[in-house]
């Protein structure tokens, strides 16, 4: 059978079950941590609630969380392992970069960014680092990466994002190691990930998830990216800031109503600790960001409204499955 790499070693594809595609344990400013970290407070504790909030989603029938935690985000596995031995869900790490600008400094002077000084082409670290990643394990902890990350938003294809995506398209083609890619769909996005990754970067658009596509409710837009074979992540139920739950669940209701059930994956993009805001602040404003939203209030709401448990069996199992085994 395939098989895919999680935190606690390999396992058959068919034993993922009920998959969240995209969801984090931890999300941080890994510089501010290090130095002002009063509010992270004990790690004991923050380990403890991590380990209560992911069994509350095992215990609410999830079975598997991909978590594209990678540099950019604060990803330190030794704490990720600690958690996964002590919970029952199996977590899958990812390998990439998340920026939507520029590198990081660690690589303005490496790789490609010397081409000119030295009048040839250098190959970018990134490849390596990310084979490395997924082949050898991650930080010396023995713990392999099962998927590639990178992203695109707002700010659209700069130098930085596309250096980023194309080392992550190399990346993958040493490695069969499938793709997720934070999109920006306001902006159309997800045309440029099929022109730089596919087209020009040789990508099967099988092999990618298109992240964050249910923030938006333009269905020619979904269409047309599923049409063209992409796996559309419908992965932000919760986040309810620029956008509502109702549009959220009405857009996923008529993409399947449309027969896009096998094109679409489904998550909350959520966390246990992120310290892009106060916890307070998050709790007030973002209430159902959690991961049993779906569960609690998602679920009951489109079964309501025509989708049959199928149907979500189909975006919860079969196309993680699938998606995962196609390597």
């Amino acid at each position: 059978m395939p098989s895919i790499q999680t935190v606690r070693g390999t396992v058959d594809t068919a034993d993922l079950g009920v998959t969240l595609m995209h969801e984090h344990v931890f999300v941080l400013s890994s510089d501010v941590q290090q130095n002002y970290s009063q509010e992270w407070g004990s790690e004991d504790e923050r380990i403890e609630d991590a380990v209560r909030q992911l069994t509350s989603a095992y215990d609410a029938g999830v079975r598997t969380i991909v978590d594209p935690t990678v540099v950019g985000l604060g990803r330190y596995i030794p704490r990720i392992a600690q958690i996964a031995k002590r919970v029952p869900l199996q977590l899958i790490v990812a390998t990439g970069l998340y920026t939507y600008n520029d590198v990081p400094f660690f690589f303005h002077y490496r790789g490609p960014a010397l081409d000119p000084f030295v009048g040839t082409q250098v190959p970018d670290p990134m490849v390596d680092m990310f084979v490395g990643d997924i082949r050898d394990g991650i930080a010396g902890t023995g713990v392999r990466a099962g998927m590639l990350k990178c992203a695109i938003d707002a700010e659209g294809l700069t130098p930085g994002v596309e250096r980023v995506m194309r080392a992550v398209a190399r990346a993958h083609h040493e490695t069969g190691v499938p793709i997720t890619v934070h999109t920006h769909p306001e902006s159309g996005t997800g045309f440029e990930v099929k022109r730089v990754m596919c087209a020009e970067e040789g990508v099967d658009p099988t092999r990618i998830v298109l992240g964050h596509s249910g923030d938006t409710t333009d269905l020619d837009y979904l269409t047309a990216l599923a049409d063209a074979g992409f796996v559309l992540g419908m992965d932000r139920f919760g986040i309810n800031l620029e956008t509502t739950f109702e549009a959220r669940a009405d857009t996923l209701i008529e993409m399947v109503r449309r027969g896009y059930a096998e094109r679409m994956v489904l998550s909350q993009d959520a966390s246990c600790y992120i310290d892009w805001m106060e916890p307070a602040t998050r709790a007030a404003v973002l209430p159902q960001w959690h991961y049993t939203h779906l569960f609690d209030d998602v679920f009951p709401y489109v079964l309501d409204r025509g989708i049959e448990d199928k149907q979500l069996q189909t975006m919860l199992v079969e196309v993680p499955r699938t998606f995962f085994a196609a390597g």
